[in-house]
């Protein structure tokens, strides 16, 4: 089913009352070890990245009232180096509803363990999440109600970024086709 057709089913069905965006925010804090530094004696990016889906997964679940998987991960920024010592903090938001999938934003902050400066942005990333029942069949979520300023921001860009998956997807789908018409195999 293409997520058009998905969306015009939702007329179809009853609605979901929609959640603030506040009722699924959330953030989770972890001092980074030794066991999480890659051979520049910095922390992995794949910790961090790890982190950013625990975040975004319990605000999928909190939001969508039940298990919900990784569907995608768009634009993964590292923009400062973690070290040890760090006392990471990961802040996970719904940033857009679907029917059937969410877009939650992560702000990745590290501050000394030890210091009272404030906290440095080390990170950003946007995940897209898809709601599922005990079979694994992507099941409703509730709308997501927009409450500041920023979150109606966040709203937009996050329309902004479905619409360039969406086109990204379908102009790779139609290029491998051209090329399997022409003969090419891959």
């Amino acid at each position: 089913m293409t997520d058009q057709a998905a969306d015009r089913e939702t007329h179809t069905e009853p609605d979901i009352p929609g959640k603030p965006t506040s009722a699924s925010r959330t953030t989770l804090s972890h001092i980074m070890t030794h066991n999480d530094t890659n051979l520049l004696g910095t922390v992995h990016g794949g910790v961090i990245m790890k982190l950013v889906d625990d975040a975004a997964g319990a605000v999928a679940g909190r939001h969508s009232g039940g298990p919900a998987v990784t569907a995608f991960m768009d634009e993964m920024a590292f923009l400062e180096p973690v070290r040890v010592g760090d006392l990471v903090h990961v802040k996970a938001q719904v940033n857009w509803t679907g029917r059937t999938s969410m877009e939650i934003g992560v702000r990745v902050l590290a501050e000394r363990w030890n210091e009272s400066a404030p906290p440095t942005r080390v990170g950003s990333a946007y995940l897209v999440f898809a709601a599922v029942d005990a079979d694994g069949t992507p099941r409703r979520v509730p709308p997501v109600i927009p409450e500041t300023d920023r979150d109606r921001r966040r709203y937009q860009e996050a329309q902004i970024r479905r619409t360039h998956r969406l086109a990204r997807r379908r102009a790779i789908r139609e290029l491998r086709e051209k090329r399997a018409a022409e003969g090419f195999e891959d």
